[in-house]
C-alpha cells in the first residue's frame, strides 16, 4: 500500500498525485501540510524531518521518501518503466534535467510571482516584484520554447515524468492574469499536457 501525505493544491504535492493519476495507482491520501496541519506533529516528523509535504510511504518495501522529483522519479520508475522508458539512460537524464531544471531555475523565479499575483487578495500587491518575476519567467520559458521546437515533450518524443514539475508550474504561468509573450511551441506542448484526465483532475486546481 502507498500512502501519500499533502494537501493537493500544493504544487510540490501535485507532482506526485498527477504522476499517481497517470500511472493509475491506488494509494491512501492523507491531508497534511496548510491547513491541515499534521506536519509538525511527532508522527509524521518520524517520516520527514523537514516538516514538508508531500511524503511517500511504500509499505511494501518498507520505504518512505520525501522530495517531490524523487518521489516522482521513484513511482514511474516502479511502476512505469513499460511507458516512461526509464532503464534509458539517456531518455531518463532528458527528462530528469528538466525536472532538475525547473526545481533550480523556474520554481524560485515564478513562485513569488505566484504570491503576488496570485495568492494576495486583501493586501496591495508588490508590482515591482511582479514585474521582475515576469521578466525573469519569460527568458526561462524562452529556453523551453527553444527546447521544444526540437521535441514534443521536455522527455522527449512523448509524455513522461520531465514533464511533471514544468507542468505543474506552467498551469499557474498560463491562468495567472498577466501579459505573457506568445510562444508556439510551449503554447502546443501546454494543450496536450492539460488536455491529460490525470492533469484536469489533479493539477487544474488552485493554489492554497
Amino acid at each position: 500500500m502507498l500512502t501519500i501525505w499533502g494537501h493537493e493544491n500544493s504544487v510540490n504535492v501535485k507532482k506526485v498525485l498527477w504522476c499517481a493519476a497517470e500511472l493509475d495507482l491506488t494509494f491512501n491520501a492523507i491531508p497534511a501540510g496548510g491547513i491541515h496541519g499534521k506536519v509538525k506533529e511527532p508522527l509524521f516528523l518520524s517520516l520527514n524531518p523537514n516538516g514538508l509535504v508531500p511524503c511517500l510511504q511504500d509499505d511494501e518495501n518498507d520505504l518512505v521518501l520525501w522530495e517531490s522529483n524523487t518521489i516522482v522519479r521513484y513511482m514511474a520508475a516502479k511502476y512505469g518503466q513499460s511507458t516512461w522508458l526509464l532503464a534509458d539512460a539517456s531518455v531518463r537524464a532528458t527528462a530528469e534535467k528538466w525536472m532538475d531544471w525547473t526545481l533550480s531555475s523556474l520554481a524560485p523565479a515564478l513562485e513569488p510571482l505566484l504570491i503576488n499575483a496570485a495568492q494576495v487578495k486583501a493586501n496591495p500587491r508588490d508590482q515591482k516584484l511582479i514585474n521582475a518575476g515576469i521578466k525573469r519567467c519569460e527568458l526561462l520559458f524562452d529556453i523551453a520554447e527553444n527546447a521544444l521546437a526540437k521535441q514534443s515533450y521536455f522527455s522527449g518524443d512523448g509524455f513522461g515524468i520531465g514533464d511533471i514539475p514544468i507542468g505543474c508550474y506552467a498551469y499557474h504561468w498560463f491562468n495567472m492574469d498577466i501579459r505573457r509573450k506568445p510562444r508556439t511551441h510551449l503554447q502546443h506542448w501546454y494543450d496536450a499536457v492539460s488536455a491529460r484526465p490525470a492533469f484536469q483532475s489533479r493539477v487544474m486546481i488552485p493554489l492554497a
